[in-house]
């Protein structure tokens, strides 16, 4: 799990954090997933340009701490298929789709990237890695598809985000890597 899931929506302040960003041919997958859901009213569906996979929340970043955390992230990465077949509700009126199994690629990245963090002091999730994506909040009487069929995400690079601390856009890439 992921902190910025436990954040106000609209921050009045922006936070920083690493993901993987879903290409057009994913996020038509995971369109066609969400549509599938039966969504309850009052529910706040994320909009596919939201639609994410976070690696290492970090936070509100001083500005002389931005460049350090940027060139972190230059660590060895191989692309790999994640594939989400996981619908869920979790706590808090979460409802998001997750990963039955970690591949080894996205772990070794998790894994790099929070001993380059940890390098610069920063906080992390102590909590077990699951990738997933977030559909939609407010969502605990959701029900989820009977029938799924897996979003198979073919994973090429990851990114650092800004949270905009808007409804729309609600992050902003800054930087990819390869």
């Amino acid at each position: 799990m992921n902190h910025e899931h436990r954040q106000t929506p609209c921050r009045p302040n922006p936070a920083t954090f690493f993901a993987l960003w879903p290409d057009d041919a994913t996020r038509g997958q995971l369109a066609a997933h969400a549509n599938q859901w039966i969504w309850p009213s009052g529910c706040a569906r994320y909009a596919a340009a939201d639609w994410h996979a976070t690696l290492h929340f970090i936070g509100d970043v001083a500005t002389d701490k931005a460049e350090a955390i940027a060139a972190c992230a230059v660590v060895p990465f191989r692309p790999f298929e994640l594939v989400l077949d996981q619908p869920r509700l979790w706590p808090h009126g979460l409802a998001v789709l997750c990963a039955a199994e970690v591949p080894v690629a996205l772990r070794a990245l998790h894994e790099r990237l929070g001993q380059a963090l940890r390098g610069l002091d920063l906080a992390l999730d102590p909590r077990p890695y699951v990738p997933h994506v977030t559909l939609a909040r407010h969502a605990a009487a959701a029900i989820a598809p009977a029938v799924l069929a897996p979003v198979r995400w073919s994973v090429r690079d990851f990114t650092l985000v800004l949270s905009t601390g808007l409804k729309a856009p609600r992050y902003r890439v800054i930087r990819q890597y390869q």
